[in-house]
């Protein structure tokens, strides 16, 4: 197999803070010889561990991007022990796009791991970081939320791991993030995701999702800003305890936590994001969009818990994910 064409602009192992780009070449009508330039910085003081943090996995999930530039910019060399890598735009083509997937090729990053070096431009990132960036580090946070489809309470989360130890490791991780909500989460389409490609390699891995609706707020940022911090103080490669105040914690057990719509139409949600859920409680109507005098169709909870994410435009189509129950663990 071929070696993966992407080549950093900047030394990855350098001391001090050095900006560059992760160069793909990408040849297209507009630029015969022309690039996919990825930013990337390099922030390294000496011997210590390596935290690997990336945004826009999907290119319409704001927080990541906002944080992580804001800690390229001032987080100074001089105040950490070891290496930070830090990728604002995972799938930069989607996030220059506005997209959940890249416009070049309809890629959805996270279902492209572990990628192909002679791949589309989406395997080849994905590759470049399976092999590349991510055995080089000992703890990874990718940040995510919504995007334009879905809402979410804000919460950190790690997932239920064959081993015991490196899920501990990972939860402990997803702890000192301290978002308000701390998840344990079942993901319903986990093939092809970064978050296996990371724990297969044993390493210590983060995620979230800290709100949705193609944006972001000033709480949300917070919450990230303040997240990513705590993350590399508790990796010790930032000095200081962690900024800790409570957090719910909350399981997704089983895929009786998701509501899926079977029909199209125009949703009325019953209930916002936090609050109680009893099963069978109407979570969201679907009205018919092309006539009146038809009574809406009413979707039930299959479980107990409070309301975690919900779908956010306001018509659905059927297939989508209208709602999701966590539970209190």
């Amino acid at each position: 197999m071929s070696a993966n064409p992407i080549t950093p602009t900047i030394a990855l192992d350098d001391e001090g803070k050095n900006h560059g780009f992760l160069r793909l070449p990408y040849s297209r009508d507009d630029s015969a010889w022309g690039s996919v330039m990825i930013p990337i910085t390099v922030i390294k003081n000496g011997d210590g561990p390596t935290a690997l943090l990336t945004g826009a996995n999907h290119g319409d999930e704001y927080e990541g991007p906002v944080a992580l530039q804001g800690l390229a910019l001032n987080l100074d060399a001089a105040h950490i022990t070891g290496r930070v890598i830090i990728v604002p735009a995972l799938n930069y083509p989607a996030y220059r796009a506005g997209l959940r997937t890249s416009p070049i090729d309809r890629g959805n990053m996270n279902r492209s791991f572990p990628g192909r070096p002679d791949g589309t431009v989406t395997e080849k990132i994905a590759d470049f970081f399976a092999t590349r960036l991510v055995p080089q580090a000992d703890v990874v946070l990718d940040f995510h939320s919504g995007g334009k489809t879905l809402d979410f309470v804000p919460f950190a989360s790690a997932h239920v791991l064959a081993n015991k130890d490196q899920q501990a490791a990972c939860l402990a991780a997803v702890k000192a993030f301290n978002a308000p909500y701390t998840m344990m989460l079942l993901e319903i389409d986990s093939a092809g995701m970064y978050d296996t490609t990371v724990e297969e390699q044993g390493k210590v891995f983060v995620t979230t999702e800290l709100g949705g609706g193609g944006t972001a707020t000033a709480r949300s940022i917070a919450i990230a800003k303040k997240g990513v911090r705590n993350v590399l103080k508790h990796a010790g490669i930032m000095p200081g305890e962690p900024e800790i105040e409570p957090s719910i914690m909350l399981d997704m057990p089983d895929a009786g936590c998701f509501v899926f719509c079977e029909d199209d139409g125009l949703i009325e949600p019953v209930l916002d994001l936090g609050d109680p859920v009893g099963e069978g409680d109407i979570v969201a109507r679907v009205w018919p969009v092309d006539r009146t005098g038809r009574a809406p169709i009413e979707y039930r909870a299959r479980r107990s818990g409070i309301l975690v994410s919900r779908h956010f435009p306001g018509l659905i189509k059927s297939g989508d994910c209208m709602a999701v129950v966590g539970v209190r663990s």
